[in-house]
């Protein structure tokens, strides 16, 4: 595959975008933003569900598809359970019952 600068150029347009948009979020939006991320983290799955799957792939392309695949995995479950935690924190905890 040769060497495309049209998609070199995508990438580091995106990754400049998301580290100035990201940083930008207020504290108060931190949570929100994780659990659109871990949605992303999702897709992100699928898509190396695809490329693994693919009867037509190189065996260098499976080994790739199936790290991606455990790589997605495992951030989208972390990040579920970093935010599953940080919501706990602004629970109410129930106290003695009032008499």
């Amino acid at each position: 595959m040769p060497f495309d600068e049209s998609a070199l150029f995508v990438f580091l347009l995106a990754a400049f975008l998301g580290l100035e948009l990201i940083r930008r979020v207020s504290p108060l939006l931190h949570t929100p933003l994780m659990s659109l991320t871990n949605a992303i983290a999702a897709i992100a799955v699928v898509g190396a569900i695809l490329v693994t799957g693919e009867e037509s792939a190189s065996r260098l392309s499976r080994v790739l598809g199936f790290i991606a695949v455990t790589a997605a995995t495992i951030n989208a479950v972390s990040g579920f359970l970093i935010t599953d935690r940080m919501l706990k924190m602004f629970r109410r905890r129930e106290g003695p019952p009032k008499s």
